[in-house]
């Protein structure tokens, strides 16, 4: 699915990890730990391409990284990335339809979600937890192999936590990938990769 092999990356003076080389296999989920400041948001961001190493490689099985980062990756991050003054239904369209969703797929990312009754309203007058269910819909209307998730569950009470689980096991279980940054244990069988201690 995708393996970093000697990854160093730095921010400004401070080098963050060095020579860090993993694998993640389709169907596995890996709960990326670490302190704070230790660069669990930069791995994910580097993996996604939004920041080049400064050493090392990564790489997608038999595609193109650029093919790869265009059309097999969702990246959700700390942030819900949803534009505030936009209706719930006007960004949920938008967002999933530039992944690649269609009407079915975006259809069963509000059921799947509990979207409805949300939809007429402002992103704005959305709660967090709220927010964050509009910006994990992209996964399941349009989906792709590898999910890569900075804190997907923070804003999230325990009855979404839980449904949100179980959605990411379906897409383990269709063979897709999850590398998620946690603080908290992943509600799905996942493997440990810690990335130090942070400053």
């Amino acid at each position: 699915m995708i393996t970093a092999d000697s990854l160093t990356v730095s921010r400004g003076e401070r080098v963050l990890f060095r020579d860090l080389s993993f694998h993640i296999a389709p169907g596995e989920a890996v709960a990326l730990t670490g302190a704070n400041g230790a660069g669990k948001t930069t791995l994910l961001r580097t993996l996604a391409g939004f920041i080049r190493p400064d050493a090392g490689t990564v790489t997608f099985a038999d595609i193109d990284p650029a093919e790869a980062r265009a059309h097999r990756i969702h990246w959700l991050g700390h942030l819900d990335g949803l534009k505030t003054g936009r209706r719930a239904r006007e960004e949920l369209d938008f967002q999933a339809r530039w992944t690649g969703a269609n009407d079915e797929g975006i259809a069963a990312a509000i059921a799947g979600l509990a979207l409805e009754p949300l939809l007429d309203l402002e992103v704005r007058k959305l709660s967090a937890g709220q927010r964050r269910r509009l910006a994990f819909a992209r996964l399941i209307a349009a989906p792709r192999s590898l999910w890569l998730l900075d804190e997907p569950f923070a804003p999230l009470d325990a009855r979404w936590r839980a449904a949100l689980g179980l959605m990411m096991q379906a897409h383990m279980d269709r063979g897709g990938a999850i590398l998620a940054a946690v603080h908290d244990p992943l509600p799905v069988p996942a493997r440990a990769l810690d990335i130090g201690a942070g400053r």
